[in-house]
């Protein structure tokens, strides 16, 4: 999308946003009339203490102001800051925080719905004077050799601007110093700060593309190594690499719907510089994330043909095995048949009986032997003309 809030002063006869009204406004009754009767403020106006405010600021001209330990104390002291800009950092909020934080502000219910799951694809949408943009994060964790995302939410009004972290990253407590260090750039507006968190979350994703790249370089090696577990980490990281494109796909379309808004809401020409550098590297991101997928698509399609080859090979030799252990059962068949022959022969001559034929006949001795000869040899001759021997 290409609008964005207008941080310009609102014409003389504007209604002045509710939540800017001047504490002295509301605490000084008109003349000649009683003061109202105390109440007690709402629930959701009196937010906890609670541990997932980071950091809480108002700034004036770029300098940090005023710290308050509780967003009471913030809402407080913008509204004594007419010309001051609050910048509130939230990990994890609980539903009273950000509700607080949607009654002072008038932030979109659907806006703080999404910032509560979480769990959403980055956009960038608006809602009246204030801008809604989700980011995704990530990391690169060298122990596990695997990359984690972070969701960021992001409230940009027109003196204030809401970050609401979901996991580790990204670091925001390093963007917020370096944009004190400059308060020249920070005295631009909530519309800088977003620029700054922007460039954040974008650098954060050269870390976990040299990673991802060290791995592809030693899955392709193991690929070729033959080690039977690459399959399953091709896996795993083919899934980070599309979950990687989830992050960083929008972000082009994001980007450079801002770009085309730089005319028509009168952008700083610092900051249009600043999101010309950052929409690059996103765009360079996403080239080489796409890049990754394709390689990881390739290197599966490899590794599975390199397995199939294997296997066939092993079958091939398990069938050569076979073939030769047939071959010798064949011959070890044949030699017992060829020996089985003369032993029956011989068993049957041998046998004591009186009464046998030809027990008596002088050349029953010479035609046993012949008889074993001729079907020891026929034998041979047999199996040996079927390759059996």
């Amino acid at each position: 999308m290409s609008e964005r809030p207008d941080r310009h002063t609102p014409p003389s006869g504007a209604k002045r946003p509710p939540w800017r009204r001047p504490a002295s406004q509301a605490a000084t009754p008109p003349p000649g009339t009683q003061p109202p009767p105390s109440q007690p403020a709402p629930a959701a106006a009196t937010p906890p203490n609670h541990r997932s405010v980071i950091d809480s600021a108002v700034y004036r001209d770029g300098r940090r102001v005023a710290s308050p330990a509780t967003l009471s104390d913030t809402f407080r002291q913008l509204r004594e800051e007419p010309d001051g800009m609050a910048w509130i950092g939230l990990h994890r909020p609980t539903e009273p925080e950000l509700h607080s934080l949607a009654t002072e502000f008038n932030l979109h219910e659907l806006a703080v719905e999404d910032a509560l799951e979480a769990h959403q694809r980055p956009k960038l949408e608006r809602y009246g004077e204030t801008l809604f943009v989700v980011l995704r994060a990530a990391r690169y964790l060298d122990a596990q050799e695997e990359v984690e995302f972070g969701e960021l939410h992001v409230f940009v009004g027109p003196d204030f601007l809401i970050t609401v972290r979901h996991g580790g990253a990204p670091d925001l407590s390093s963007v917020r110093r370096r944009m004190e260090a400059t308060p020249e750039l920070l005295s631009l507006g909530p519309e800088a700060a977003l620029y700054a968190i922007l460039d954040a979350v974008v650098d954060g994703y050269a870390p976990v593309v040299e990673g991802v790249q060290t791995d592809i370089d030693e899955i392709e090696t193991e690929v070729f190594r033959g080690d039977p577990a690459v399959s399953r980490r091709i896996y795993e990281l083919s899934r980070e690499m599309v979950e990687f494109q989830r992050a960083t796909r929008p972000l082009v379309g994001m980007l450079h719907g801002l770009m085309a808004g730089f005319a028509k809401y009168g952008t700083d020409e610092e900051l249009q510089r600043y999101l010309r550098d950052v929409a690059d590297h996103v765009t360079h991101t996403s080239e080489r994330v796409d890049g990754f997928r394709q390689a990881l698509t390739e290197i599966l399609t490899v590794n599975a043909t390199l397995v199939s080859q294997q296997q066939n090979a092993e079958m091939r030799a398990l069938a050569e095995a076979g073939f030769e252990q047939n071959e010798e059962i064949k011959k070890i068949s044949s030699w017992a048949a060829i020996l089985f022959a003369p032993t029956l022969v011989g068993t049957i001559y041998g046998m004591n009986f009186e009464t046998m034929p030809e027990l008596k006949w002088a050349a029953g001795y010479p035609f046993a032997i012949l008889l074993m000869a001729v079907v020891c040899v026929s034998l041979y001759v047999v199996f040996k003309k079927r390759d059996w021997l």
